[in-house]
């Protein structure tokens, strides 16, 4: 089924907050080909800088980052948009268990394609939403 059978879908605005702007870019371009509006922060005070200007639906944070790391992301996520589902989608081998408890889901990058638009329906719509189709 298209992207354009899930209207609240399309109108989700997802956070990306990654310091490799590789990943970031495309994190970008896979969601918005699913109808999804993306913001992106190649760091964690830019990430809480966009958090604060924008009404954002879904953040997605790496763990291992320069600046500050998912943990400490997710502290500060949730206080700006507590209502906001957080994923973690990294390439961690160990993710600290104080990290996990703070986000929503963990999903390694490597299976972005195969998990990530399954898990934002999840967690945006709390389950109501179905995911969007790979064949749109």
């Amino acid at each position: 089924m298209p992207v354009e059978a899930y209207p609240a879908l399309q109108s989700a605005v997802v956070l990306c907050i990654d310091d490799n702007e590789d990943v970031l870019e495309c994190e970008k371009s896979f969601l918005e080909s699913f109808g999804y509006t993306v913001l992106t922060a190649p760091s964690g005070s830019k990430g809480l800088e966009l958090a604060s200007m924008h009404s954002v639906d879904v953040v997605i944070v790496d763990y291992p980052m320069r600046e500050m790391n998912g943990q400490e992301l997710a502290v500060e996520i949730k206080r700006l948009r507590p209502l906001a589902p957080i994923i973690m989608l990294t390439g961690a081998v160990k993710v600290p268990e104080q990290a996990l408890n703070l986000v929503d889901a963990l999903i390694a990058k490597d299976r972005l394609a195969s998990q990530l638009l399954t898990k934002i329906a999840q967690l945006y719509g709390r389950g109501s939403i179905p995911p969007p189709s790979y064949d749109s």
